[in-house]
């Protein structure tokens, strides 16, 4: 299947912060936040097309996954990255064959808007994925819904953070696998059983 063909799945997710807005923080598990990334990753990879804006304590989880297949497959992964953080870029990011940077602006907030319009501008998404997390999962969460209405919402409840907010803040979002089922792999393979 060519990559045009792919389901493209988006991948909102990052490990919070201590220093940073507490609710948040203490609602996370961090475990949970890397092994529901690992099965995202190890579920989509092969049959669809994954992408995220770049962070740095999400990166390096898909590309372990990716140099663990033995397919090459990289026309299945696409990150985008602001040159705002080029001096800061991790070593993970030059693994990838599809990085898309987006330009640099005055400030953090700017340059990483401007990645985030990139990315929904640029792409029809079958099912959007948010893990964890801080305020950016809420802002492109908002984002993802208006440019994809009729994408599948997948809010993991259960890696805390952004994403446990999320999930209660949908009112028509009741199912509870989201809140309580820690076997990503299985998880990830049901729900987007339809779409890859």
């Amino acid at each position: 299947m060519a990559t045009k063909d792919l389901a493209k799945i988006f991948l909102s997710a990052s490990i919070p912060y201590k220093d940073r807005d507490r609710q948040y923080y203490d609602t996370a598990d961090i475990v949970a936040i890397r092994d529901a990334v690992r099965a995202l990753a190890t579920v989509v990879i092969p049959k669809a097309h994954l992408i995220w804006g770049g962070h740095p304590s999400i990166t390096p989880l898909i590309r372990y996954v990716m140099d663990r297949m033995r397919a090459d497959l990289k026309q299945h992964v696409t990150l985008y990255q602001s040159l705002y953080f080029e001096d800061k870029f991790p070593k993970d990011n030059f693994a990838f064959e599809n990085v898309i940077l987006t330009s640099k602006q005055e400030t953090v907030a700017q340059s990483v808007q401007i990645m985030r319009e990139r990315i929904f501008q640029e792409n029809a998404f079958s099912a959007g994925i948010f893990i964890g997390g801080m305020e950016g999962i809420q802002v492109e969460y908002e984002m993802f819904i208006a440019a994809n209405p009729d994408a599948i919402i997948i809010p993991i409840a259960s890696t805390g953070g952004a994403a446990k907010i999320l999930y209660d803040s949908i009112d028509n979002l009741t199912d509870e696998r989201l809140v309580n089922d820690y076997a990503y792999m299985a998880l990830f393979r049901n729900i987007l059983n339809d779409l890859i």
